[in-house]
C-alpha cells in the first residue's frame, strides 16, 4: 500500500504508557473462570478481562488516561496517514452520495489496556469503535498479529481495520447503530446476534467503500487486497470458535463469518457505494 503522501490526521491521541484503570477484585478467579473468559472474549469479541469482572461482580476502578508525549515511530505515522485518508474519504462520499456534512472520529492509541466511555478494555479485546465519545481505540499490539496472519507486507490489511472501525463510526454518524441498539434490547437472544452481525458486515462493507477509492488512486495492488482479505477471513466467527476448541454454532455468531466478512468486503471494494453495503434489507448476508 502507497501511504507515505497522504494527508496525516490531527484526530489522533497517543496514550500509550498511560494508565486505563485496573478491574477490581480479578486474583479471586479459578482456572474455570479464566477458560471462560478467554473463550467468551473470543467468541464475543470482548475482553477477557470484563468477564473476569462480572464473574465476580466486580467492576472497574477508572484510572484518569495520562497524556504523555505522542511516540514518533512508523506505526503511528501510518495511523495517521489512513486515518486522514478516511477522514477525506468520507467527507468525499457523503457530500456526494448522502448530500450531508462527516464529522471524523477521534482515534485514541493505548498500550495494554484502556478506560474509554464504553467502559474498559484490554488489547486482547482488538481495535474498537465507543460510540459514546466517538473514538476508535487501537492498541499497536494489534499490529503485529495482522502481520503474522498477513505477512511482512501487510499495511493494507493494517488499515482495513482501522476502516473497519472508522465503518463503525460511519453507521453512529448516520443513526444505523442507535437503531440497531434499540432493536437489540427488545428481541431475543438469536435475533440481536444477527443484527449484530448485520451491524458488523456492515462496517466490512464501509471499509470496502473507502477501499474502492484508495484502487482508484492505485494506492493498493491485489497483493494488498488479498493480505487484507486473509485477515478478514481470519476474524470470522466461525474461525474464532474454531480456534479456541469449539464447535461452530452459527446462531451464536456476533461478526458474521470469514465467508460473510470477505463477501461484503468486497462488495463495498468493488462498488464504492454506501446504498449497496445494506446489510438490514439483504435477506440473505
Amino acid at each position: 500500500m502507497k501511504w507515505s503522501d497522504l494527508r496525516r490526521s490531527n484526530n489522533v491521541e497517543d496514550n500509550r504508557g498511560g494508565s486505563g484503570g485496573v478491574p477490581r477484585g480479578v486474583g479471586g478467579v479459578g482456572i474455570g473462570g479464566l477458560i471462560i473468559a478467554v473463550v467468551g472474549g473470543l467468541i464475543f469479541g470482548v475482553s477477557p478481562l470484563q468477564i473476569l469482572s462480572l464473574l465476580q461482580g466486580g467492576d472497574v476502578a477508572p484510572t484518569p488516561p495520562q497524556q504523555g508525549q505522542p511516540i514518533q515511530d512508523r506505526d503511528s505515522d501510518f495511523v495517521r496517514a489512513v486515518l486522514g485518508d478516511t477522514e477525506d474519504t468520507w467527507s468525499r462520499v457523503f457530500k456526494q452520495q448522502l448530500q450531508a456534512t462527516y464529522q471524523p472520529p477521534k482515534l485514541v492509541l493505548f498500550s495494554s489496556r484502556v478506560n474509554s466511555a464504553c467502559g474498559f478494555a484490554q488489547a486482547a479485546a482488538g481495535p474498537f469503535y465507543c460510540p459514546a465519545d466517538d473514538k476508535v481505540y487501537l492498541d499497536m499490539s494489534f499490529f503485529k498479529q495482522v502481520q503474522a496472519t498477513a505477512g511482512a507486507d501487510a499495511d493494507f490489511a493494517r488499515a482495513y481495520a482501522i476502516a473497519h472501525e472508522v465503518g463503525h463510526h460511519v453507521q453512529n454518524e448516520l443513526g444505523i447503530a442507535t437503531k440497531v441498539r434499540q432493536l437489540q434490547t427488545r428481541s431475543n437472544k438469536a435475533t440481536a446476534n444477527n443484527l449484530s452481525v448485520r451491524l458488523e458486515l456492515q462496517a466490512d462493507c464501509f471499509a470496502g467503500v473507502w477501499g474502492h477509492f484508495t484502487a482508484e488512486r492505485n494506492l493498493i495492488n491485489g497483493q494488498d487486497v488479498k493480505a487484507a482479505m486473509d485477515t478478514a477471513s481470519q476474524i470470522g466467527d466461525d474461525y474464532l470458535q474454531q480456534q479456541s476448541g469449539g464447535y461452530v454454532v452459527p446462531e451464536s455468531f456476533t461478526h458474521g463469518s470469514s465467508e460473510q466478512r470477505v463477501a461484503w468486503f468486497t462488495r463495498g471494494l468493488k462498488s464504492g457505494s454506501v446504498r449497496q453495503c445494506d446489510t438490514f434489507s439483504a435477506g440473505r448476508i
